[in-house]
């Protein structure tokens, strides 16, 4: 970053220039009409010289890729920044955390709750293969982990949590349509704080579309979005539970 440069724009070809990709789809049949509505729609979300560079038609829809010039700009120094964003501990360390702060095995359970029944996520942090060489929680001696699968009622995730007397939830919510995952989530903390396990738990969810700040809101302990490994989860898990000691 250049020196007291704290205006940004999108870098595409020189510093400031705003160039930006963006892609949509239009409920109209591709043609002139639509590429002019297309050129009319980026403009009102903020770009300049628009150019639509591929359209494709999608049986009576139509699907865009556009390039322009966005003339909006963000303050860095207006940023406040919240969320898990501590350093994440390696597989030993954090086994060696729990052995030394927590002195037993950390209960974990995870699912796909509601009807998503896409584990990829769940899985990449739960499984004992883990992700791109990071080590799922499975594969923690100090962790005894539970991967409940696809597409669990949230009354079931909350039942075995507390059979296995689990320190920690984990829901991943792949499927986003209409905000499902929103009701979801605040479906499985209302039945959390009915059932009194809410205090007794660290939640955590995690998917494409989530993030600190909605996990908050929905009364989560943490919320975990793309990139998320096993090392970023558990690091945030065996730090709260032992904060919580």
């Amino acid at each position: 970053m250049r020196p007291n440069d704290r205006l940004i724009k999108p870098y595409g070809d020189s510093w400031g220039d705003g160039q930006v990709q963006m892609s949509f789809t239009l409920p109209v049949p591709a043609g002139p009409a639509a590429i002019e509505a297309a050129k009319r729609l980026a403009g009102q979300m903020g770009l300049e010289a628009v150019q639509v560079v591929n359209m494709k038609d999608l049986h009576g829809f139509s699907h865009f890729i556009l390039y322009g010039s966005c003339r909006h700009s963000v303050d860095l120094d207006q940023i406040a920044v919240t969320g898990t964003a501590e350093e994440a501990m390696g597989f030993d360390e954090v086994n060696a955390f729990i052995e030394r702060e927590i002195g037993r095995k950390v209960v974990v359970v995870g699912a796909c709750t509601g009807t998503d029944a896409h584990t990829v996520g769940l899985d990449a942090i739960m499984n004992m293969k883990g992700y791109s060489g990071d080590y799922g929680l499975e594969r923690y001696p100090m962790m005894e982990a539970y991967n409940l699968g696809s597409q669990v009622p949230n009354e079931e995730l909350l039942r075995k949590a507390a059979e296995v007397n689990a320190d920690a939830v984990l829901v991943s919510q792949v499927v986003t349509q209409k905000n499902v995952h929103i009701q979801n989530l605040t479906e499985l903390i209302e039945m959390a704080e009915a059932e009194n396990l809410r205090d007794k738990l660290i939640m955590i969810v995690g998917g494409p579309r989530i993030d600190q700040a909605l996990a908050a809101e929905l009364g989560f302990d943490a919320g975990f979005g793309p990139g998320t490994t096993a090392r970023h989860v558990s690091t945030f898990i065996v730090k709260e539970l032992a904060r919580r000691l």
